[in-house]
This record gives C-alpha cells, structure tokens and sequence, in this order.
C-alpha cells in the first residue's frame, strides 16, 4: 500500500483514497477476507500519518451491493467514505458476475435492454438504501460494449434521480478507456443528466495496478468541465465537502 502512496506523491495527486473491495461472504476470489479489515484499515491510518506533510490519505470500502451479503461492521467501519457498487445482477437464486470475462457467454440468448433495465433497477435500490457515499462506475454495465436498443438515458434516470435523493456522489472513473467500451464511466451523456439534477462528481482512476494511479486524469477532468462541473467532492469521516478542479 505504501508503494500506491509513494506513486500518488510522484505524480503531484493531491488526495489518494485506498477503497478496496470490501469482505464479505461471496465471490471471496476478488476481495480481502473479513480476517484482513482491521489489519487494512490499520495500514491506511499509518500512511495518513506517516505522509501527511505531502498528501491526504482517505480510507474507505467499495462495497457490492447485495442484500443479505453486506457486513454490518464494514457498513458502521470508521473509514472516511464508502462506494456502492454493482457487479452482479441476480437471477432469481444464482447471480451473474456481468462485468467478469469468464462469465462473458451470459450475454448471449439475452434480451440485452432487459439486462440493462436489471442493472440499473439494482443502482437504483443501492441508493434508496442510503448505504453509501458514492455510486461507482454508474454505466459499468457497457464494458463489453453490448449496448442497449433503448434510450440509455430513460433507462438509467430513475436510478440517478434516486442518487440525487439519496444525497450521493457519482464518481467519474476512467477504468472503462481500458476495456473494450473504450469510454469512461458514466458516459457524457448520463454525466450531463448528473449535471442537470446538481449531483456531485468525484474522480478515482480505480487503479487495480500501481502504474494505473491516476490513470486518465486529464480526459476525465476535461470531460467534466465539458459538462459544466468545476467542483468535486471530497470526504472526511463521511462527510463531503466540495472543491474545485
């Protein structure tokens, strides 16, 4: 984790947020195991201190949003804000990991508008649950490019017109310029949407890798300004403010 830090710091980042794939007890092949929280967040509060005269460290979760799966005590964690996310659309009592490559052929013989209308009916029960801080990747859905016949827009606007009353942040990732769709996330149009309703931006690179810290930046913060958006949220012990960019 310091190796982030340190790569953070070379690179002029201001504020660097550490926001793993929280624990719980499902699909444990892609997160830290329960065991690990105390010592994770143990690690984090170290790095603030340590490096606190060259950058601000912010501690939180990117937690799954799946009912019956989601640990109280990452929920009530002591951390500086948590994501909600959704990588998984359920199927009566199975779930399909649609953003996975090994689970790519679920795609096929599926009625690709009903599957998007399944994703963001999910996005839109993660924020009436007033869970969470920020909504993550809001399109991740597009990443394989399998795009919808439908307008994207009428389809994704309830669930952004329940993040901006649930008093969320919507984050502008640029992880999907790295997958096939080959477009941030959330694309300019529901961006401008965002924009229309005041909802608040913020920016993570989601850097799975120490080379993608802040991977982007430029194209993401460009296209922000585009919108009309001149401040970001930040936060502090769940508590966001907004500064400019």
């Amino acid at each position: 984790m310091e190796e982030y830090v340190l790569k953070a710091i070379e690179l002029g980042i201001d504020e660097f947020g550490f926001s793993d794939h929280a624990p719980m007890r499902f699909d444990p092949k892609y997160r830290m195991n329960l065991s690990q929280k105390d010592f994770y967040e143990k690690n984090i509060n170290e790095l603030k201190i340590k490096y606190q005269d060259k950058i601000k460290i912010l501690s939180a979760y990117e937690v799954d949003f799946l009912n019956g799966y989601m640990e109280e005590s990452i929920l009530n964690a002591n951390v500086d804000y948590l994501i909600g996310s959704v990588h998984f659309i359920q199927a009566s009592t199975s779930f399909w990991g649609f953003d996975n490559p090994e689970f790519i052929g679920g795609y096929k013989n599926k009625d690709i508008d009903k599957i998007w209308e399944e994703y963001f009916e999910a996005i839109e029960m993660m924020a009436k649950s007033t869970l969470f801080d920020i909504a993550a990747h809001l399109d991740l859905i597009k990443v394989f490019k399998f795009l919808p016949k439908k307008d994207i827009r009428s389809i994704a606007l309830p669930a952004i017109k329940e993040i901006k009353k649930s008093n969320m942040t919507i984050e502008i990732s640029p992880a999907g310029l790295r997958k096939p769709i080959g477009e941030q996330y959330p694309s300019k149009q529901l961006l401008q949407l965002a924009f229309e309703l005041d909802i608040p931006i913020t920016f993570g690179s989601d850097a799975h890798e120490i080379e993608q810290i802040g991977f982007g930046y430029d194209e993401v913060t460009t296209l922000a300004r585009e919108v009309g958006y001149n401040n970001c949220a930040t936060y502090e012990k769940r508590d966001r403010k907004l500064i400019n960019f």
